[in-house]
């Protein structure tokens, strides 16, 4: 039952993943030219642009995407509760829903910070995922920098940044419990 529960969660987590990757490069205004960006518009196209006709957009946000996050993240609620328990309970899984996706959210803002850190010890130049990660994060990272600048060429921006994602995703896991 274990790897069951692991294969479903790691393929409705990468899906999400993906699909919030899209609303975020969007948000970013990130390179849409990028072989990264690329793969994730191609990946999440099917999907997303069917959603589109029936969903407008709400200023910069593409709400038919942010809808399709919160999908996926009530579907993978719902596989998860078919497979442990055999039934579903709707009021709790749509509510649970949107705590999954921002949870999932603050998870891979926690895994870009990380590949952005390590990549700028050890990246000899730029590459198309270095750059990004930094037009993903730079927006955040702008406002700790205004707070904590860098000390002797060291930049605890980052590092500042982490452990507020993961204080978040703390709180939210005992909310979650809650529910």
């Amino acid at each position: 039952m274990q790897a069951m529960l692991f294969i479903i969660n790691t393929a409705f987590n990468l899906l999400l993943m993906v699909v919030i990757l899209r609303v975020w490069l969007q948000l970013a205004r990130a390179d849409f030219y990028n072989p990264f960006s690329q793969f994730i518009v191609k990946v999440t196209n099917p999907a997303v642009l069917p959603l589109r006709r029936l969903i407008p957009s709400i200023g910069k946000l593409d709400t038919a995407t942010v809808v399709l996050a919160y999908l996926v993240a009530v579907a993978k609620l719902i596989v998860l509760q078919l497979v442990l328990v055999g039934s579903i309970q709707i009021p709790a899984t749509f509510i649970s829903g949107l705590l999954v996706l921002l949870k999932e959210t603050l998870n891979l803002l926690f895994w870009i910070l990380i590949i952005r850190a390590l990549l700028s010890w050890f990246s000899q130049g730029h590459n198309p995922i270095e750059l990004v990660m930094h037009q993903l994060t730079e927006p955040l990272l702008r406002p700790v920098r205004r707070i904590i600048p860098p000390l002797g060429g060291l930049d605890l921006s980052v590092l500042v940044l982490i452990i507020a994602v993961q204080f978040i995703n703390l709180l939210l896991s005992d909310l979650f419990r809650g529910l």
